[in-house]
């Protein structure tokens, strides 16, 4: 049996233009971000000049208006890019997703004005973005947050500390929900905080069981003062905006997570064609060739689910159950296709000497991220029967 790597995945995308930018995603990915990966990874270094490279490339801005420097890309095009970068780095991939939904805000809320001010820079200007809703007590139950802001005359101070938040301490402007009213999810309100703002820090990263390449802080505000200018949408409106941004969000973790498998995959299946055992490639051994089809049919499902929903979210129609079961189903699988690849590898598998056993490590974090699974099946749930009786 040849020994050969599995060809790239046969994408059918919409346009020309989509193609032509696919050729370019697969040269960056080929050039500039599978290289260093296996190296930075286990090294814990953050690839920030990669990302300068992705900006000037046009990919951090893909989803959003080409009049403020975006892509003007459906996000059917935008997500198969984060699955291809996923693939060979989930770091860049993950990265890519997190400043995308750090932008969505401004983007989607923000003025003519705060647009034409701030987007040029954040979409193709080199800058990194951070989305900070969770803090320390308020994970799942995101409405609970405490961070204030306080307003005095044309502006606000905020105090409080963010939890988990993705290019915490290195992004350069930082998406926070900040509660100026009361209790609950009406109390919240939006602002865009640049990330040099004075009484603004970072704690030390989190120690990580994977996605070491990828910083993950608690942000500190300390008083931190902005003009009313920065405020996103109506005072009230922040909550809603987080969810709006979670929905889209979530089909890009969902991408990320069909990356990681289809990397995973891919590795599986090259090493049963090269690893010979009782005479012959365990590639020819039916169990094995099971679980292999196994692997690649839950990438093509959930390759098809997070496409589904894209294209409902181009057309304009609801898609926030749709994206839940994309992220539910897609990180549900990688975890599984992960533990399946390092299984088919054996010892080798469970060694830094090979790519699955870091895969494995980097699925674990796509269950929890953007709202865990079991968020998503209440989410998805609520869809079906309508809110819980209290």
């Amino acid at each position: 049996m040849p020994d050969r790597r599995p060809t790239p995945v046969d994408r059918p995308l919409p346009t020309a233009e989509a193609r032509e930018l696919m050729t370019l995603v697969r040269a960056i990915v080929r050039r500039e971000v599978a290289p260093p990966a296996a190296d930075e990874e286990e090294a814990g270094r953050f690839p920030r000049e990669l990302f300068t490279l992705l900006s000037a490339s046009g990919l951090l801005g893909l989803p959003y208006d080409s009049a403020y420097g975006g892509g003007d890309q459906p996000y059917e095009v935008y997500l198969q890019v984060l699955e291809e970068l996923a693939a060979a780095r989930l770091t860049v991939g993950l990265g890519v997703s997190v400043h995308t939904l750090a932008a969505y805000a401004l983007a989607a809320h923000g003025t003519r004005e705060q647009r034409a001010a701030h987007l040029p820079d954040m979409l193709g200007g080199g800058l990194l973005g951070a989305y900070c809703l969770s803090e320390p007590s308020a994970g799942s139950d995101a409405a609970a947050l405490r961070t204030r802001a306080v307003r005095e005359g044309d502006h606000w101070v905020i105090t409080g500390t963010k939890a988990w938040i993705t290019h915490g301490g290195i992004a350069d402007f930082y998406t926070v929900m900040a509660r100026t009213g009361g209790e609950g999810a009406a109390g919240i309100t939006a602002f865009l905080v640049p990330g040099d703002a004075e009484g603004l820090s970072a704690a030390t990263p989190e120690r990580k069981m994977g996605l070491k390449g990828s910083p993950t802080a608690q942000v500190h505000f300390d008083g931190v003062r902005i003009p009313d200018a920065r405020r996103i949408g109506d005072e009230g409106q922040g909550f809603a905006i987080a969810l709006a941004a979670l929905d889209s969000g979530r089909l890009g973790i969902a991408a990320c997570a069909v990356g990681l498998a289809q990397a995973a995959l891919d590795e599986a299946v090259a090493w049963a064609r090269r690893r010979r055992q009782f005479g012959r490639p365990i590639a020819d051994f039916q169990g094995l060739r099971f679980l292999l089809a196994d692997m690649a049919t839950r990438i093509e499902a959930g390759r098809a689910l997070y496409l589904a929903a894209a294209r409902l979210r181009d057309a304009g129609r609801p898609f926030a159950g749709q994206a839940a079961m994309a992220k539910l189903h897609c990180t549900d699988a990688a975890m599984q296709i992960t533990t399946d690849a390092v299984q088919v590898l054996g010892g080798y598998g469970y060694t830094a000497d090979f790519p699955v056993e870091r895969y494995l490590r980097e699925a674990k974090v796509l269950q929890i991220v953007e709202g865990t699974n079991q968020i998503q099946r209440m989410v998805i749930a609520r869809h079906l029967l309508g809110p819980e009786t209290r």
